[in-house]
């Protein structure tokens, strides 16, 4: 008989808790499983039932187990004392779950601690030097009283923990006592746990640390060091948790990871990865080659995982970060463009963009009565619809969702006061963004139209005061797009340099295709359009200081010498 013994606390999945018990036994070692209570009497006879007549597996007292409370403490004093008193040649105590995994050879396990008899493996550590508390408490575990779950009865977990702060409660820690915490999976030699168990103060150690929250991380851990001459402050069992402080879950695509961790024992295992369950647990010795446990090989792996799940890829949302500003790893994945004004004064603007930048240039995306997607398709990347409806429901989760899909190819798209503003922020705090404005342009298109004047004036009014808004945003000091406003009549005075200093940004695709320049539209008579606005009591003062008198604008056929911006 082996000199290891193992201690299986066992809630679920019966069928793979036989297996890896029946290859501990296999492999020399003793067991006493402990069935969690609430497991059904007929489950629990028929799992006991399945070991009748083994001498190396023994069941010790039942308790009922919940996260975060005594009973896993019990549970494991229980099995602990039956397997102490029923194989006196047991030298290390091994405490194990029923997902818990053996890695390598059982033999190997044997041999390591054989070479070390006096060394208990325990992570043992005060509440200041432990980095894994997520969400919790850390000194006031200590000192305040838990009678109820946090999972089952947790407003008045909540409401007891407030109420004890309030009135100033703290529970008085045993004389010789300095709590520590750590993993609750640990391996003792026979002679610090027989300490722990037999100690005469141990009733009044059990009545303190039943009102410890989460005692099966603070009560071994703290014992120990009362009794231990030699503790390494490990666990020889890999776990591994999230940054909420869950444990990860290992499947059959973790094969070599889990090899590479050389670690002898591995939880939480899923119950249906049957490739891991025939590995580890086959006749082969060779699975794990016999090497110091260094679970920090794998260390940098997981890290990875956690960055990713935490902060995610740039652009891409889900549903943990989607609802917080500042979570979303940065809001786009990729450089795109907003136009403003350009469409209302230039004929064909979106046609012209396209063709000097090999851009998609969009239409409208956030028009009111519908999306206007390049060449006025209902659907792009991603099964992006053109419904107003659908896009309105979500603005916001709109762009970024086109500018993911579309990822690898520049978007551009046109906008206005007379668009949905709800994306206003996101693009404007948008390091991928780059906006550029003609302020007032909108004004072009009420002046082409055939409306009663006195409608003009309303909607010009309305437009304005929408469009000043938006300019006031662009302005901010939280703005991290790049942002470029030219007032209408400063953009017509000279309109060929802006457009080249727009085009910079698109490299020198746009500067070999630069052949011929945009027409802009007839303004002949804005002018006098915009004075009667203001006659009528309407100042439109985001088109700069336009002429009353304006005449048809002649563009240049071909560009100056490209105009930089620094």
């Amino acid at each position: 008989m082996s000199a290891v013994g193992i201690v299986m606390l066992v809630h679920t999945a019966l069928d793979r808790a036989e297996q890896v018990a029946r290859h501990w036994v296999a492999g020399g070692c003793p067991v006493v499983l402990h069935v969690d209570k609430k497991v059904p009497q007929a489950t629990y006879a028929a799992f006991k039932a399945a070991f009748s007549g083994d001498p190396m597996v023994r069941f010790s007292r039942r308790h009922r187990c919940e996260w975060g409370t005594w009973g896993i403490v019990a549970a494991s004093q229980s099995a602990s004392e039956l397997l102490l008193a029923t194989y006196p040649s047991v030298r290390h105590v091994f405490l194990a779950s029923g997902s818990c995994l053996p890695l390598r050879p059982v033999s190997d396990l044997v041999d390591y601690l054989a070479a070390r008899p006096r060394t208990d493996f325990i992570e043992s550590a005060t509440t200041a030097d432990v980095p894994w508390i997520v969400g919790g408490l850390d000194v006031e575990r200590f000192t305040l009283r838990f009678p109820f779950s946090w999972k089952k009865r947790r407003y008045l977990f909540d409401r007891y923990v407030s109420l004890q702060r309030k009135l100033g409660i703290r529970r008085k820690i045993p004389d010789g006592l300095v709590p520590h915490m750590g993993s609750q999976w640990w391996c003792l030699t026979r002679q610090t746990l027989s300490a722990i168990l037999d100690d005469p103060d141990r009733p009044r150690y059990d009545r303190y640390f039943r009102k410890v929250w989460i005692p099966d991380e603070s009560y071994y851990q703290t014992l120990a060091r009362l009794y231990s001459g030699n503790i390494e402050s490990r666990s020889l069992t890999l776990s591994k948790f999230d940054f909420q402080g869950k444990p990860h879950n290992f499947y059959d695509d973790h094969l070599q990871l889990l090899r590479r961790s050389d670690c002898f024992v591995a939880r939480k295992i899923w119950p249906h990865a049957d490739r891991l369950y025939a590995t580890f647990l086959g006749d082969r010795p060779d699975v794990m080659k016999s090497r110091e446990p260094n679970p920090g090989k794998i260390d940098r792996i997981f890290a990875k995982a956690v960055e990713r799940r935490t902060r995610g890829r740039p652009g891409l949302y889900m549903q943990s970060r989607l609802p917080a500003n500042g979570l979303e790893n940065g809001i786009t994945c990729n450089p795109y463009s907003m136009f403003q004004g350009f469409a209302e004064l230039f004929e064909n603007f979106e046609e012209w963009l396209t063709q000097v930048t090999g851009a998609k240039v969009h239409g409208h995306l956030f028009a009111a009565d519908g999306v206007e997607f390049a060449d006025r398709q209902t659907l792009i990347n991603g099964g992006l619809s053109d419904s107003a409806k659908l896009r309105d429901y979500h603005p916001k989760g709109f762009l970024t969702n086109l500018i993911w899909n579309t990822r690898g190819e520049r978007q551009c798209f046109q906008f206005g006061p007379q668009d949905n503003q709800a994306i206003n922020w996101l693009v404007a705090r948008d390091p991928n963004a780059q906006v550029s404005v003609i302020s007032g342009a909108w004004a072009v298109p009420l002046f082409r139209s055939n409306r009663n004047f006195a409608d003009l004036r309303r909607e010009a009014a309305r437009l304005q005061q929408i469009e000043a808004k938006h300019i006031e945003i662009l302005r901010s000091k939280y703005v991290k797009a790049r942002v470029r406003i030219w007032s209408m009549a400063e953009f017509v005075e000279s309109p060929m340099e802006p457009i080249q200093t727009v085009l910079d940004e698109f490299g020198a695709q746009a500067q070999r295709h630069l052949n011929t320049a945009p027409t802009m539209v007839d303004l002949a008579g804005f002018g006098q359009f915009l004075q009667n606005l203001k006659n009528q009591g309407m100042h439109p003062y985001l088109m700069g200081d336009f002429p009353a008198e304006q005449g048809p604008l002649n563009m240049p056929k071909t560009p100056r010498k490209p105009y930089l911006v620094q």
